[in-house]
């Protein structure tokens, strides 16, 4: 606690949900440098927010704060006011020059600033300048509210200089599509970056008053999905979603070594679309397709694809899965000596083979090694017409990692449609015999290694 806000005796368990306890030490000890904070209504995230603003920069005189939102004319009713209240609330208001005219909060002592800004002139953003001191706290607040993660990458780039620690908070309500680019980009990892999440149902009824209360269980009640999604803060979803099975998250060297069933994929493209080569492992008992090789690339020739990445990583020169689109292309790996082969498209085989990846268990995907890979894959979303209704089919377009994993698994995809046709039931005593089963497919691929799917 800073000395001024000790002077006042004020306590931090009056201004801070027990919920944000952990996220408040984890500041206080320097551990991250983004935090995601995520939330329904009453959450009292953004109040958190203000309050470890506040501490902060009276704590480190080299530090100032900025604060964006989308749009510029929602700063001086929103993070404006809730900063105004962290102050007053703490007891440190005759320390803070508040103008009400103003976008801006001075610590009178230093001439430390918080700066509001929206990103919808990002040109002010990169020309800002302390008279001292640096950036140290950005805020993104209503984060769903931009354009994507390269906007919020530019901003921080600009801002997140001269300074020996930085820290970015990023509030936000998830949105309701699990494929939103917010949605996304949390489920991606890195290692400076804490995830939290809170609901008002860890916030003293005193804090929000019973009226808060009232209205969020009448929405409960009367509206479940609603209630889910704005007072919970859940990701209740469009239903255009594709893929609900995605699992991002580190696979280590140590599994890898153990892969047994390797697939290799390769989607061609050069130009407009980006070639796209797989390498993945299929755990057929379970169900669960581990990604962990990617190349994507644009304007790679298919020399530099194969000697600077598939000699390398395919060094027993295991077959390779393409797009049959292009002969041309196989023809001219085949002649580097890489052992491949296209996949002879037939009817309703895009669809046959995303509906086998969407019937698997998981599909386990390392971030760090395949980031477009995940992306593709959390992104991949049914397309809607004018009137807002999903289209027929599943798109064409940001499917190029997709495309290399349904090539790579086109054997496997093979069994699933022949078994799809052969619905059966197990009787009570039924046992299967696993080293059969594992024959039987194995000469099924074989066989079907000619066929008209792909």
């Amino acid at each position: 606690m800073t000395s001024h806000a000790q002077q006042n005796e004020v306590s931090l368990l009056n201004v801070i949900a027990p919920s944000f306890y952990d996220v408040h030490w984890d500041i206080a000890d320097g551990i991250h440098t983004h935090y995601w904070l995520s939330g329904g209504r009453g959450s009292t995230k953004s109040s958190f927010i203000s309050v470890e603003i506040i501490l902060g920069i009276m704590a480190d005189p080299l530090a100032n704060a900025v604060v964006l939102r989308k749009v510029k004319d929602t700063l001086n009713e929103s993070v404006k006011d809730q900063l105004i209240w962290a102050i007053e609330s703490l007891g440190v208001a005759d320390y803070w020059d508040m103008p009400e005219q103003k976008l801006v909060l001075t610590y009178k002592p230093t001439g430390q600033e918080i700066r509001f800004r929206g990103a919808d002139k990002p040109k002010k953003i990169k020309s800002m300048k302390f008279a001292k001191g640096y950036t140290k706290f950005i805020w993104y607040e209503e984060l769903d509210e931009f354009t994507s993660m390269e906007e919020v990458r530019m901003i921080n780039q600009s801002l997140m200089r001269g300074g020996p620690k930085f820290i970015v908070f990023y509030s936000y309500n998830p949105p309701k599509s699990a494929n939103n680019w917010v949605n996304t980009e949390k489920q991606l990892t890195r290692p400076d970056r804490l995830v939290h999440h809170s609901t008002y149902l860890t916030v003293s009824v005193e804090w929000l008053g019973q009226q808060f209360i009232i209205e969020a269980e009448h929405l409960r009640d009367t509206k479940p999905l609603a209630y889910e999604h704005e007072y919970l803060g859940t990701i209740t979803g469009t239903g255009g979603e594709i893929f609900d099975n995605v699992q991002i998250r580190k696979i280590s060297d140590a599994e890898i070594e153990d892969f047994y069933n390797i697939r290799r994929g390769l989607d061609f493209g050069y130009a407009i679309d980006p070639l796209s080569y797989n390498v993945m492992h299929y755990d057929r008992k379970h169900k669960r397709l581990y990604i962990y090789h990617e190349v994507y690339k644009y304007r790679m020739s298919n020399r530099e694809l194969y000697y600077s990445h598939i000699r390398a990583e395919n060094k027993k020169n295991e077959v390779v899965i393409a797009d049959s689109a292009e002969p041309k292309s196989i023809n001219e790996l085949m002649q580097y000596g890489m052992l491949i082969r296209g996949v002879k498209k037939g009817p309703d085989s895009i669809e046959f083979g995303i509906k086998f990846l969407q019937d698997l268990e998981a599909i386990i995907i390392d971030d760090q090694r395949c980031p477009e890979t995940a992306r593709e894959f959390l992104t991949y979303e049914l397309a809607k017409d004018a009137n807002g209704n999903f289209k027929a089919g599943y798109p064409d377009k940001n499917n190029h990692s997709i495309d290399s994993v349904r090539y790579a698994l086109n054997d496997d995809c093979m069994l699933f449609v022949e078994s799809s046709k052969k619905p059966w039931t197990a009787t009570p005593d039924y046992k299967p015999n696993n080293n059969k089963l594992d024959n039987d497919f194995d000469n099924f691929a074989s066989d079907m290694s000619g066929s008209a799917w792909g």
